[in-house]
């Protein structure tokens, strides 16, 4: 499925990473999303990898391209170089093991150091179906995301729960923020249309939002927006 959405047209290419400690789960997450494939005799990622999947939002088709990086501290100085220019992520830790979720706020403020305030962050609990070996409740996932202003889901990339809901929920918010820039833009130039998006014509360029929002300077850069 990656392969082939990746040759499709696309209204907007919008990068995410995926995060967390070593065997978290991040890996199975992606390719259930992308693949809806789950192996139980999944490797540890070697370095980075990443994959595409096509959604629609709001009659857009947006090409979703996710980084799964590696939780192994001795790749950190090269997966952390691609947080930059994500305008989403997310933060996995595995219920079953309370080092990973005590390990969130250090992954959380790497995160914040090299993206920007802007940037879309769900905090995921993997691996819902051992229930029965939880070490980490879900209210404590709860709580722990009111605290830091990030959306919360608790999945199971084994049983496919709440694994589309976590991806569509960053998707969306990050398409909702992109409109709500241009949208903003569109008023402080004057335009006292109908509040309609400002689309760029035909010819498929690569558009920093930056650009699109000249007038009002922002910290995130959608430099992997694709208009079409």
């Amino acid at each position: 499925m990656a392969e082939e959405s990746y040759d499709k047209e696309c209204d907007y290419l919008f990068k995410a990473v995926l995060i967390g400690d070593s065997a978290v789960g991040k890996s199975n997450l992606l390719s259930r999303f992308t693949r809806d494939e789950f192996r139980l005799d999944s490797k540890p990622t070697i370095g980075v990898d990443f994959a595409y999947r096509n959604v629609c939002v709001g009659g857009k088709t947006i090409k979703a391209q996710i980084w799964d990086t590696a939780g192994q501290e001795r790749f950190r100085a090269i997966t952390s170089s691609y947080y930059r220019g994500a305008l989403g992520a997310l933060l996995i830790y595995d219920i079953t093991r309370r080092q990973t979720f005590q390990n969130i706020k250090k992954w959380l403020s790497e995160l914040r150091g090299f993206s920007s305030r802007d940037t879309v962050v769900v905090l995921v609990g993997n691996k819902s179906d051992l229930g029965q070996s939880r070490e980490v409740e879900e209210e404590e996932g709860k709580s722990l995301a009111e605290l830091e202003g990030l959306y919360f889901l608790e999945t199971s990339a084994l049983q496919n729960q709440n694994v589309e809901e976590a991806f569509l929920s960053m998707i969306e918010r990050i398409h909702e923020v992109l409109i709500q820039k241009i949208t903003l833009d569109n008023k402080s130039n004057g335009d006292d249309g109908d509040g309609a998006v400002a689309v760029v014509p035909a010819g498929r360029e690569i558009v920093n939002i930056d650009e699109v929002t000249a007038t009002r300077p922002l910290s995130t850069s959608f430099s992997n927006c694709c208009l079409k």
